[in-house]
């Protein structure tokens, strides 16, 4: 018969293997990326606002929140998701159309990806 030692030195490998098979079987979570919208000055507020809105069903305030810190800053995080989603967000952004409001606009705006850190 083992005595009480034996037992403690021989439970926790077993507890380890059960842990590690419990953890192999969970489901990874997929990475995730930033859809980041650039600045430029060839399109306006409205534009923007109603662009957020249209493809990501932002409310006008949070449009005009996310416009402002484009324009203040440079860019903004305008969703936050997985590769597949956000790939497809960026290039919805890119196929979005010029700015009618503006004379000598060029096209769509600019969006990039980045993996969320």
């Amino acid at each position: 018969m083992a005595d009480f030692d034996d037992i403690l030195v021989a439970a926790p490998p077993k507890r380890a293997a059960t842990r590690r098979k419990r953890e192999r079987q969970r489901p990874k979570r997929q990475p995730r990326y930033h859809v980041v919208l650039w600045n430029d000055e060839a399109h306006t507020y409205e534009y923007v606002i109603l662009m957020l809105a249209e493809l990501f069903g932002y409310p006008p305030e949070n449009g005009f929140q996310l416009a402002q810190q484009v324009d203040t800053q440079g860019q903004a995080i305008v969703l936050t998701t997985t590769l597949e989603h956000a790939e497809l967000k960026r290039d919805q952004i890119h196929a979005y159309g010029k700015d009618l409001s503006i004379v000598d606009c060029q096209g769509s705006m600019w969006a990039t990806l980045e993996a969320e850190r």
